[in-house]
């Protein structure tokens, strides 16, 4: 028995010794890259995720072509989200616009271990009554049909990051960063195609609860802010997930911060997770994590969830 104690014990240290040296080598590796070649890097390990990162301000945002374009939008997303550690408000705009129902949704909150937000731009194929909503299936805009779109996210402790982009997507999430969504601020800027896009949105943000005073409107363009969401009541179960995903959020963010302590850049703390610990960082890269099931009902498959739909890996020169 003593003898098997011993070699435990034994087998312990070496690892906590072996663990060490292998940390010690990491911070070495990572002081000694340029800021040119981590951001280099970043982009290269984001990709296949559907994301890019931005190193001069320190966040991902999604790319035109993200994967989850394929997989389109559904009411049940947002329902399943904070049992994957998404705690967002949302402000959903449905409207119709020459012959179907459009819907461009505004979401803020706690993805995981990352502060973020989002714009998104989808439709159905034709015209829906409003008990349909949350049935149907709304495809992710085409190249022709994305808008120009911008938006500046604040937290409450005053950090804000700004990207203006003709998307479908348009993203914007802070990784290590804990805030609850009533913490975050959405500066929204939507400029539209034409007059009757424009006021069919209008219209459907006014039917979403918004105040049409707090809307601003010139030529083309419209801008809003999206704080505090009005008329939301989640159900006692819904409550339950939000409240036990916060608390496992904060939890992560903590263990993130303390993990990645050598170092207080973004990339540097993303880099040393990325060699320190690997299934820590794709859990990180997964910042719009649904089952499986939900995107395989829609014909999508995530990156990497089987042999069939990894992509293959590049061969080293």
């Amino acid at each position: 028995m003593y003898v098997a104690l011993f070699i435990l014990l034994l087998l312990a240290f070496l690892g906590m010794l072996f663990g060490h040296f292998c940390r010690k080598k990491i911070i070495c590796r990572i002081q000694c890259m340029d800021k040119c070649r981590k951001c280099s890097l970043l982009e290269e390990l984001a990709e296949p995720f559907g994301y890019v990162y931005h190193c001069c301000c320190g966040f991902f945002s999604s790319t035109i072509d993200a994967w989850q374009k394929a997989a389109g939008y559904t009411w049940l997303y947002d329902y399943m989200a904070p049992r994957f550690q998404m705690v967002f408000d949302s402000l959903p705009v449905y409207f119709n616009y020459r012959g179907r129902t459009w819907l461009i949704e505004f979401w803020k909150g706690q993805y995981g271990i990352n502060a973020g937000a989002e714009i998104g731009i989808y439709h159905a194929d034709r015209l829906l009554s409003e008990t349909e909503y949350r049935t149907a299936h709304f495809e992710a805009a085409g190249e022709e049909e994305m808008l120009s779109c911008s938006m500046q996210l604040c937290t409450e402790k005053g950090a804000c990051v700004k990207i203006s982009e003709r998307h479908w997507w348009l993203t914007a999430f802070l990784p290590g960063v804990f805030s609850r969504p009533s913490e975050l601020c959405l500066k929204a800027a939507l400029c539209f195609p034409n007059r009757e896009m424009l006021e069919g949105f209008y219209r459907g943000l006014c039917r979403a609860g918004y105040p049409a005073e707090r809307i601003s409107m010139q030529n083309l363009s419209l801008s809003f802010v999206f704080h505090q969401p009005g008329g939301q009541h989640y159900g006692l179960l819904t409550r339950f997930h939000r409240r036990l995903s916060q608390c496992l959020n904060r939890m992560y963010c903590c263990l993130f911060r303390w993990v990645t302590r050598p170092f207080e850049c973004a990339e540097d703390r993303i880099l040393f997770l990325y060699y320190y610990l690997p299934f820590c960082f794709r859990k990180l890269m997964r910042l719009r994590r649904f089952h499986r099931r939900c995107h395989r009902k829609n014909g999508c498959c995530r990156p990497g969830c089987c042999r069939r739909c990894r992509p293959c890996r590049r061969e080293k020169p």
